[in-house]
């Protein structure tokens, strides 16, 4: 039981973290990102939702990576 609370927290910090990125640097919206991570006003939505995966796997490999000890 402990494995699978620990997994979801994980999983729920990568969201976290995904609704974090995107509302800072506007993927998925409308207007383009200064950042360089925005999607353009002619995206189509399947490519919005393609995008936010691909972010949500990259913010899971942050999320679970290990931590280096110093």
């Amino acid at each position: 039981m402990e494995s699978i609370n620990a997994a979801r927290r994980t999983e729920d910090i990568a969201l976290d973290l995904l609704k974090f990125v995107a509302a800072h640097t506007n993927v998925a919206s409308k207007a383009v990102g200064a950042t360089g991570f925005g999607v353009s006003a002619t995206a189509k939505p399947e490519e919005q939702v393609t995008q936010l995966l691909e972010l949500y796997a990259r913010c899971r490999q942050v999320v679970e990576a290990p931590v280096e000890k110093k």
